[in-house]
């Protein structure tokens, strides 16, 4: 059983905290939504910067809704402002972490996803090879055997919840935003025609667990590696 420094500890108590003002200014906002829902005032598709806004023009003129809904807003507001507060408390640790910079050269991986990795791994040294990473955060599938059956299940889901939910978003950034080609993106992409976007998305944040791994042991970058040069129609003809 591993123990973990007081420092990635004191980074996991950071990352917690902020998910639980997300979790409670996201429960507040659906809480409003649903009580507007039943007047039939829809808020609509707004922004985090742009909700109150709306809520306001919604229940202009309302004295009973504004008494109801405003004290709402109010903690909303002090929760988004303490949320900021621990955003830019995340960014200044990673921009002064040297690994977690290397980390972030990775497509798709933001400073949530760096700093809940370095956390969570600690001591990259405690495994033995790269590929370990994987199973460890439960991002490897079930083995069903007994008798004449023998197949793969779903993944285990073991080990650290939120850094599979960071690197799976960071899969889902990597196969559906990034531009810029890589092995790893043309590598999920023939998996997601294969098989389906979310399994490719589910393998793709495993060899991101094991590509990170090996970039904080190496003291390297990500490596995009060359894109394949495509032939012309002529050519593909001739071919």
């Amino acid at each position: 059983m591993h123990i973990k420094s007081e420092v990635s500890q004191k980074l996991r108590v950071l990352l917690n905290n902020r998910t639980c003002l997300v979790d409670k200014r996201v429960d507040i906002s659906n809480q409003i939504r649903g009580t507007l829902k039943v007047f039939g005032l829809k808020v609509g598709n707004v922004s985090k910067a742009t909700y109150e806004i709306r809520i306001r023009e919604l229940i202009k003129g309302d004295t009973e809704l504004e008494a109801f809904i405003l004290p709402l807003l109010a903690v909303r507001r002090v929760l988004v402002e303490q949320e900021r507060h621990l955003d830019k408390t995340i960014r200044a640790r990673v921009k002064a972490d040297e690994v977690c910079r290397r980390l972030m050269s990775v497509p798709g991986v933001g400073t949530l996803t760096a700093l809940a990795f370095k956390s969570a791994i600690d001591q990259p040294r405690r495994f033995q090879k790269s590929r370990d990473v994987g199973p460890h955060i439960g991002l490897t599938p079930r083995k069903y055997a007994s008798g004449e059956i023998d197949y793969n299940g779903h993944i285990t889901k073991c080990g650290d919840a939120m850094l599979r939910t960071y690197l799976y978003e960071a899969a889902q950034v990597l196969l559906t935003r990034v531009g810029k080609w890589s092995r790893l993106k043309a590598w999920g992409l023939k998996l997601a025609k294969r098989s389906s976007m979310k399994n490719a998305c589910v393998a793709v944040a495993r060899k991101l667990a094991v590509i990170m791994h090996r970039i904080w042991l190496d003291g390297t970058t990500f490596q995009w590696g060359a894109e394949p040069r495509t032939l012309s129609p002529v050519m593909e003809s001739l071919a």
